[in-house]
């Protein structure tokens, strides 16, 4: 035998080694569940019986004793038959609901975990097990999640519930609070009988308490610190969304901020895209864009209605200056805790294009600045994606594609994403594939559309001991099917739970509170204000202003030579025609003076008389030279 294969059988062995370590170990927790499973179950029977007085039941192990055989069981139970290893199998855990007591068990086991949890609830098999708490490995809350369910099933309360672990564990938490509910967690709850019924039920330590909450409000509208965007930040792609764009006006949309972009045109608010679209369709500017292919006056055309409606429908205030920065979501508060971010929507629940669009914003702005951590032992932020469906409605290949690769892509970046919606079928197959929790809550039927999704969804779940499709019709307020990713990244078994009440109020906080709490944050020192600096409309106003002015004097320097070439060419003519008229006076005075001459030759003999002396003197000739050129109109005025 080689050197070789000698290698490769000991890392066989070595590894056959190994899996048989696991299958043990394995083996042994799931004794240790069933064992206190059984416990659990012989103190219920033991308390059923002292309340009958009739029934007898089988002593339990004491205090301290965690041996899983022999295992608590009922006196009626007869034991099993010893397995193929010699030992004695813990008996089976007396079950009346849809699950045998192998398959609580298996539950047991698959939601116990070494490292920090958050607590979800307790299995409800036809009642609460407080012995079977279902939970979720902090660590894998950067794995993202699907919280699902009819309205009013309770989904709000799981968001607030897991918000409020996360934050005491010092996890920032970021949530869009539709509604004004979750604005609660910064309020104490309130106990009461039915409460504290419902949380001893399900074996939860439940007490009053509130969380760090910060508020915030697109644009400043509503109660909160102002968030603001860019749209330059905002890009090309989300823009397009928001204004319900097709691809080929995406394209010339993507074409403008690349201008932009080269130019350093600064596009801060809707006024500097529009002067941008509106420069470059103009005489001045479609030649900028020329070697790109240029730009469609129709499609510039239906991007500026858009933006024009767009912002009459007040969502020119979401964009400007102090930009948000998005690492203020990262913060924690001087006792540890993460710090709640909530985003009041209520103001802008008309936009609801708008409002998902610029949560994806933010998601992406965390990608593009956050840098790379690997798989951390709690997430530095977990993203819970309200009304989820709103931003999936009509959107792109392209803006689809950008969804998935955020999604994939952040979990490295420490961030965990939880879209909250009311059905699976919601959300995209390629961005449900990266989800590693699902808690679902009831769904209705009461169509066949509805009655399809239902099956949809029971089809994504693992194979359990549940008939899904009648268990999600069933679940009540505050109930779910739940299945996570355990430590090993593995689906953790199927688990109708009953879910844990938040420590905060479920009311909505008191608005005076909010407005006190606002004023007080140090953010709003930092984005209360809005800026107005020099961008792409003052640029280009400037430059058109310039070159319409360098315009006008090119024109006034034309015109003006042009008059002076006109000045100097009717000069040249009145010139001609002065030295013409003086060409012809002197061609008639010489014919004079020949002829006056001619006349005092043939008389040389006679003397001149006092006239003929007169007219033949120089005083005489240049007042006849006068009369001529008045006469011809040649003379210079």
């Amino acid at each position: 035998m080689s050197a070789a294969d000698s290698s490769d059988i000991a890392v066989a062995e070595a590894e056959l080694a190994r899996l048989r370590a696991e299958a043990d170990a394995a083996e042994a927790r799931l004794q240790a569940a069933r064992a206190k499973a059984d416990l659990a179950a012989a103190e219920a029977a033991a308390a059923r019986a002292r309340a009958a007085g009739s029934e007898t039941i089988a002593p339990v192990p004491p205090e301290g004793d965690t041996s899983p055989s022999p295992a608590p069981r009922l006196a009626a139970e007869a034991p099993e038959a010893s397995s193929g290893n010699g030992a004695t199998p813990p008996a089976p855990i007396a079950a009346d609901g849809p699950l045998d007591a192998d398959e609580v068990a298996a539950v047991i086991a698959g939601y116990t975990f070494e490292a920090a949890t958050l607590d979800l609830g307790a299995l409800v098999n036809s009642e609460p097990r407080p012995d079977a708490q279902v939970r979720i490995p902090l660590s894998m809350m950067n794995r993202h999640g699907l919280i699902a369910g009819a309205t009013g099933t309770g989904k709000t309360r799981t968001l607030q519930g897991l918000a409020e672990q996360l934050s005491a564990h010092g996890v920032p938490v970021f949530a869009a609070d539709i509604k004004g509910d979750l604005s609660g967690v910064a309020t104490p709850g309130e106990p009461s009988d039915k409460l504290l019924a419902r949380t001893r039920g399900i074996g939860q330590e439940w007490s009053p308490q509130a969380s760090p909450t910060e508020y915030f409000a697109l644009g400043g509208i509503g109660t909160g610190v102002p968030i603001r965007a860019t749209v330059s930040a905002f890009g090309p792609l989300l823009l397009s969304k928001v204004l319900g764009l097709n691809q080929t006006q995406e394209s010339s949309l993507g074409l403008v901020f690349h201008f932009a972009d080269a130019q350093g045109l600064a596009l801060v608010d809707l006024a500097d895209l529009r002067a941008v679209l509106t420069y470059l369709v103009s005489d001045e500017g479609k030649h900028e864009l020329k070697d790109l292919g240029g730009l469609s006056s129709s499609t510039v055309g239906v991007i500026l209605r858009e933006l024009i409606i767009f912002a009459e429908d007040g969502a020119d205030v979401f964009f400007g200056e102090p930009e948000f920065d998005v690492a203020d979501l990262l913060r924690t508060a001087p006792d540890g805790r993460g710090i709640i971010s909530l985003l009041e929507v209520p103001g802008v629940a008309d936009k609801p294009a708008l409002f998902s669009t610029f949560l994806m914003y933010l998601l992406a702005e965390l990608f593009e600045t956050l840098p790379e951590v690997g798989d951390p032992d709690r997430p530095k932020l977990v993203f819970f994606f309200d009304e989820a469906h709103l931003l999936f409605r009509d959107a792109s290949k392209d803006f689809l594609a950008a969804i998935v690769q955020t999604v994939r892509l952040i979990r490295s970046k420490g961030v965990g994403v939880f879209f909250v919606t009311q059905t699976p079928k919601d959300v995209p197959g390629d961005v449900l594939a990266q989800l590693g929790s699902r808690v679902q809550h009831a769904l209705r039927a009461f169509t066949p559309d509805d009655a399809k999704a239902l099956r949809a969804t029971v089809g994504t779940y693992p194979r359990s001991g549940y008939d899904l499709e009648r268990v999600l019709q069933e679940l009540g307020t505050g109930e779910a099917v739940v299945t996570v990713m355990s430590e090993r990244g593995a689906p953790t078994p199927v688990a109708w739970t009953r879910l844990c009440a938040p420590r905060g109020s479920m009311a909505p906080t008191p608005h005076e509170s909010i407005e006190a709490a606002v004023a007080a944050s140090a953010l709003t020192v930092a984005y209360g204000t809005p800026i107005d600096r020099e961008s792409a409309r003052e640029i280009l106003a400037a430059r058109l202003n310039a070159a319409a002015e360098a315009d006008a004097a090119e024109r006034a320097s034309l015109e003006k030579a042009e008059i002076e070439a006109e000045l100097a060419r009717q000069q040249a003519a009145m010139d001609a025609a002065h030295r013409e008229a003086e060409t012809k006076a002197r061609a008639e005075y010489e014919r004079l003076l020949k002829r006056t001459g001619s006349r005092r030759t043939s008389r040389t003999s006679r003397r001149t008389t006092p006239i003929e002396q007169v007219l033949s003197s120089s005083a005489t000739e240049a007042i006849v030279t006068n009369v001529i050129r008045g006469l011809f109109g040649t003379g210079r005025r």
